[in-house]
């Protein structure tokens, strides 16, 4: 039987990497062309942030596993984790595809208010994997706010 720890880190590079991989270069090109806020100056350190996001997420989903393992509040649990990475890796694809700047900020916006529903689930479980979901509850907001002022700075791509 394959360990729990290796199906969640497996389940955690598989869907961004597949989903990733639906984004045409056309529409990354989109993107990368658009304006961004003059204060944006740490967007080189973005991929590593949400490296250290999923890795968290992926540890915190591992210890509500270990805190019930095959429970099936443990499962319903683990399907929350999944359903807060899609939200979070269909941002890049949904709105690249759409072109649009108002749908990546819904979906940022979505992605923060389902993670921090699973962190209010999961704070009574267990605490390690309550703070090891802070990292998105952090980044999130900024992440969404910085997509809202793209907007501003490109208002032909809302």
């Amino acid at each position: 039987m394959i360990p729990s720890w290796l199906a969640i880190g497996i389940v955690t590079l598989a869907v961004p990497f597949t989903l990733n991989r639906l984004l045409a270069p056309k529409d990354f090109r989109w993107f990368m062309r658009l304006k961004r806020p003059n204060w944006l100056t740490f967007e080189r350190a973005i991929p590593l942030i949400w490296i250290t996001i999923f890795i968290c997420g992926a540890w915190s989903a591992y210890h509500v596993w270990q805190a019930g393992p095959g429970h099936l509040s443990t499962w319903f649990l683990m399907v929350f984790y999944l359903l807060v990475e899609i939200t979070i890796s269909l941002y890049t694809l949904v709105m690249c595809k759409t072109r649009s700047l108002k749908v990546g900020t819904i979906i940022g916006g979505t992605g923060f208010f389902l993670g921090a529903i699973l962190a209010v689930i999961i704070a009574p479980i267990s605490s390690a994997a309550f703070w090891l979901l802070v990292p998105y509850l952090l980044w999130s907001p900024i992440g969404t706010f910085v997509t809202w002022q793209m907007m501003q700075l490109n208002p032909l791509d809302i």
